[in-house]
């Protein structure tokens, strides 16, 4: 697919990064050439059919020559994520017996090179910048610059003869799942699963905006698989132009300097960017304030269906004075944001609609090419859903409530794990671990995961994640997890929001630090106030009776997120456990 689409685009620019200030760009042809040239070093180096080669690397145009000359070369792409310690990088280079590892830099050198020594497998180290030379004969180093460099006409025309013989259904790569439960599993994407994601992707973005000269902006990791899939191989398979962000820090500016036509997003980034809308809103005056309550009014009709004839004049009004502002902050071109990953909050995706931005929320799991269905305009646009299956896909729903999935896209196995495989894939159907239903349009409607469900001492059913993605909306509290399985009442360990809580310090003079602030009974009272506004809308076995604060935020480097910035409840419960308890005492 990408040889064939770096043929027909030339010398038109395919990725762009940006170098000393500036945005600068490299061909199609020019990638192809890196991609031929790299596949044959590595096949030079001795690696043979299906050996593993581990990727540590930020994003950047580097990851995807990178991972094509992996595959061009008949090899397995093993992608991990920047923030792995030492021990999750000896776990996967153990666990996949990798012979080869790609890292970009010396600083995320530091730890892998630690856990390459006690690994049997790993035999060469390929240093994308330059690195420090370890003693000859440990590990082999290489430098890029001469692995993508040589007779390109050669290189491609091996590279042709040996990918003909390479099948749909042989291993692309070995994904490991971030690892919500406990230790990462190294999943076997095929090249079909991939192929058979984009061709669903692109169908829908075909038959709904239109594909015409696209650009996406990379920013989630690529070592997770809805970027690998979504934010790498779907513009690679429209031919469209891959802009590589500088960080999150630097995201907003990036956008506005590339104007991304599609953006794979997380929800989590989504409600930081809404409650910082709302925010700049507020101070704007009574104007802006008016503008975006009617917006938000109709947007609100609108997901239910009621939109009125006498909204038309407003809907105008806000078209010509507010939401061209919003669309500016987004690079002003966008056609549509699809969120995956983790489930969306509703409210976040009408009230993106609502400011005249398209959001999609799409469903899938590493396990599952990833994607497995989306929102799309033509089935009609419910935020409280995740779409129809893609094409080629099939969903039914177990007794249970389980949602189950067929089709090329299912991975053929955990590797090395062929009892949680035969767990996970029963006479051909993939059992996702989700719940659900599919309603009178076709469309997936998700109500929990089967093992996050919580079931209380009654044997009552409750949704953690709907509470938490409630909690969370609320301007006082960052982030919350909910608890309460063969208990009584559901009870909360929440992280307040740091903005907030400076605003509140400031405003009733108190000195701010955090940790000093959680125990002030007022400020207690008025985080208290958020949840118990959150309660009014809550049936009685959801509400949140008692709640205690977290010590810190929960992030990827406590191990309390994963990087997709979904929660680790394992882990979070390991620490505060004896805290949760004791909600139950007083």
């Amino acid at each position: 697919m990408f040889l064939a689409r770096a043929d027909a685009k030339g010398e038109q620019p395919f990725l762009w990064a940006k170098r000393e200030g500036k945005w600068r760009e490299q061909s199609w042809r020019a990638v192809a050439e890196k991609v031929c040239l790299l596949a044959e070093h590595l096949r030079a180096l001795g690696l043979n059919d299906g050996d593993r080669v581990v990727i540590v690397s930020e994003n950047r145009p580097e990851w995807c020559i990178a991972d094509l000359a992996i595959m061009a070369a008949g090899l397995v792409t093993v992608p991990t994520y920047t923030s792995n310690t030492e021990r999750d990088h000896h776990h996967i280079l153990e666990n996949s017996g990798a012979r080869a590892v790609i890292v970009s830099t010396p600083k995320l050198a530091a730890p892998l090179l630690t856990a390459a020594l006690r690994s049997p497998c790993v035999e060469h180290v390929i240093g994308i910048e330059p690195l420090k030379r370890m003693q000859a004969g440990v590990l082999a180093f290489h430098d890029w610059d001469s692995l993508t460099s040589g007779n390109g006409a050669a290189a491609r025309k091996a590279v042709d003869a040996r990918i003909a013989g390479l099948k749909r259904s042989d291993t692309a790569c070995l994904i490991y799942t971030s690892g919500t439960g406990g230790a990462p599993r190294g999943v076997m994407q095929h090249h079909g699963a991939i192929l058979a994601n984009v061709e669903g992707a692109a169908t829908i973005l075909a038959e709904d905006f239109g594909i015409e000269e696209e650009v996406f902006l990379s920013f989630l990791p690529l070592s997770h698989a809805y970027e690998h899939t979504g934010g790498q191989y779907l513009p690679i398979g429209i031919g469209a132009q891959i802009y590589y962000s500088e960080g999150l820090e630097k995201l907003a500016s990036n956008i506005e300097e590339t104007r991304p036509t599609i953006m794979v997003v997380v929800p989590r980034l989504f409600e930081v960017l809404r409650t910082r809308i709302m925010k700049q809103v507020e101070k704007q005056g009574k104007l802006a304030n008016y503008l975006m309550g009617r917006a938000l009014a109709i947007g609100a009709r609108k997901a239910e269906g009621r939109k009125r004839l006498v909204d038309a004049p407003m809907d105008l009004v806000l078209n010509a004075a507010l939401r061209p502002k919003i669309r500016a902050r987004f690079g002003g071109r966008i056609k549509a944001m699809v969120s995956g990953g983790a489930p969306l909050n509703p409210e976040v995706g009408v009230f993106f609609d609502a400011m005249g931005l398209t959001m999609l929320q799409g469903y899938g799991q590493t396990e599952a090419g990833p994607v497995i269905s989306c929102n799309r305009p033509r089935a009609g646009l419910k935020m409280d859903t995740v779409g129809p299956p893609m094409k080629g896909v099939e969903v039914k729903i177990a007794e249970d409530g389980e949602i189950l999935v067929r089709g090329e896209l299912v991975m053929h196995g955990y590797w090395q794990n062929p009892a949680e495989t035969a767990r996970t894939i029963i006479d051909g159907w993939l059992h996702t671990g989700d719940i659900g239903h599919i309603d009178e349009r076709g469309r997936i409607k998700i109500t929990d995961r089967k093992k996050d469900m919580i079931v209380n001492d009654k044997g009552d059913n409750v949704s953690p994640q709907k509470i938490e993605g409630m909690l969370t909306l609320q301007p006082e509290i960052a982030q919350a997890m909910v608890s309460g399985d063969k208990r009584p009442y559901v009870v909360g360990l929440i992280v307040p929001d740091p903005e907030w809580a400076l605003d509140w310090a400031r405003a009733q003079g108190e000195h701010f630090d955090f940790k000093e602030l959680q125990d002030l009974p007022a400020f207690r009272n008025a985080v208290r106030a958020a949840v118990d506004r959150v309660n009014k809308d809550l049936s009685v076995i959801e509400k949140v009776r008692q709640f205690a604060f977290a010590d810190e935020a929960f992030s990827i480097d406590n191990e309390e997120m994963t990087p997709s910035m979904k929660i680790r409840r394992h882990k979070i419960r390991e620490r505060y456990g004896a805290r949760i308890d004791s909600l139950y005492k007083s």
